[in-house]
């Protein structure tokens, strides 16, 4: 097993300015997902909340899929709402997607996000398991 932490790129808007990772494996096969929203080839898609959802589950996979995983290795999910009301229809675009894997999953209502058309932002990690982490750094 490597001591690397390999490291992935989306290319999204607030990455090179904020300065983080879309996603960061750890040695031991942790893959941690920074925050995804619904942002589209770097443009905000505010649709409505399950689109947004959709969207950024979507950003989410794509970046595991850099890592060799896909959304069969997702252990939890975090999903923060602007609003309760949506709940359901994020709830749908979660269900949709990960009611096979059944991750640990938290919904959390919060003031705002850093563009305020934005109403979902959900946050992934999965897990490779220590005898599969490869060693070679991504970016």
């Amino acid at each position: 097993m490597s001591d690397v932490v390999r490291r992935v790129s989306s290319g999204g808007p607030w990455e090179e300015a904020i300065g983080y990772s879309r996603a960061v494996e750890l040695p031991n096969g942790l893959v941690l997902v920074s925050g995804c929203t619904s942002v589209v080839n770097g443009v905000i898609d505010a649709g409505t909340p399950y689109e947004q959802a959709a969207n950024a589950f979507h950003t989410a996979v794509e970046a595991l899929k850099q890592l060799g995983l896909g959304r069969e290795h997702v252990v939890r999910t975090r999903m923060y709402l602007t609003h309760a009301r949506d709940v359901e229809e994020v709830g749908r675009a979660h269900k949709e997607l990960f009611d096979d894997v059944r991750p640990a999953a938290s919904m959390i209502i919060v003031s705002g996000f850093i563009d305020p058309s934005l109403v979902v932002e959900v946050e992934v990690e999965a897990y490779r398991g220590a005898q599969g982490a490869r060693g070679a750094e991504t970016s």
